[in-house]
């Protein structure tokens, strides 16, 4: 199949569309963000790459930033890291206090800001630092998208945590409830710190290449997962990647996926390629809403849905 040549067409069947959504405002640095761009970037197993449009524009990585460190935590804790937190989908807004409260601090899954604090903690517990800890997300980042320049945003960062209230809330409940090793401050700045981490849509495709072969990078040949791991978190990337709009991606999307703020999207098709859509403005889910519609057309036009 001639890729390039579908995402040139999809490239030209969304131009209608540019100027829907919005930026996610609410993090001020990310504000002033220009919402007309768009890139989509696709890397198969034997290493071709296809793209089309601001491909090369790094971008704050936000909430994709979840899918590493969960690799992390899982590769260390393995099954005792679902002591402290479940894979179910939330059905709920990913900064929910209330749904925290009433399963006494133990967050739905990873990929909800809840579980994300969580699965950064574990990893400042287990490294017993917080800079050695973002040294080895950044490190692990890096390693698997076989690019040493990928750094973080520490105005973004710093931006975030000037309005921290409610994820510091996230935090100091699930410290009540003996859910959190370190202190609050402690694994809330250093979740936005790998949130803030600054790469392009080719530079995250290709990251996403081993947990498109099974945990195992095809090209360096570097195991960073069982088969057996890398399934689980593509399935809780499918049922949870999204928010509360997961159900409504993988019914019209059908892969595997993990959405940012900052308006990226990851996928992957097993067996077969890592994905990587980007444009800032979101749809009223929090989703990138250019990102969205043209991973639809893509799966559309060459059948590669998983179902």
């Amino acid at each position: 199949m001639d890729y390039q040549a579908v995402l040139e067409e999809i490239y030209k069947e969304i131009q209608p569309h540019f100027g829907e959504g919005k930026v996610a405002d609410y993090i001020p640095a990310l504000s002033s963000i220009d919402p007309r761009q768009f890139g989509f970037s696709i890397i198969t197993q034997d290493g071709s790459t296809y793209n089309v449009g601001d491909t090369q524009t790094d971008f704050s990585i936000q909430s994709i930033s979840k899918l590493f460190t969960f690799t992390l935590a899982l590769d260390i804790y393995s099954r005792d890291l679902y002591t402290r937190l479940g894979v179910e989908p939330s059905g709920n807004p990913f900064n929910s206090l209330v749904q925290l409260e009433y399963e006494q601090g133990k967050p739905r899954n990873p990929f909800i800001n809840a579980g994300a604090i969580v699965v950064t903690d574990s990893l400042i517990a287990h490294y017993q630092d917080d800079y050695k800890a973002f040294e080895v997300i950044l490190n692990f980042i890096r390693d698997v998208a076989d690019d040493n320049t990928i750094s973080f945003d520490p105005e973004v960062s710093s931006s975030e945590m000037e309005h921290a209230h409610r994820n510091l809330a996230l935090a100091n409940l699930m410290k009540s409830f003996n859910n959190l090793d370190n202190e609050p401050n402690q694994a809330v700045q250093t979740y936005f710190k790998h949130c803030a981490i600054s790469m392009n849509t080719q530079k995250l495709s290709r990251a996403m290449l081993y947990l498109a072969n099974g945990g195992t990078d095809p090209l360096s040949n570097k195991k960073y997962l069982t088969p057996q791991q890398t399934r689980r978190i593509n399935a809780v990337m499918l049922t949870c990647g999204h928010y509360d709009a997961s159900g409504e991606f993988a019914f019209h999307v059908g892969l595997p996926g993990k959405s940012g703020v900052g308006g990226g999207i990851v996928a992957v098709v097993p067996g077969k390629m890592g994905i990587s859509v980007w444009s800032p403005a979101l749809n009223h889910y929090g989703n990138s809403h250019l990102g969205t519609l043209a991973l639809q057309k893509f799966v559309e036009k060459t059948g590669l849905s998983i179902f």
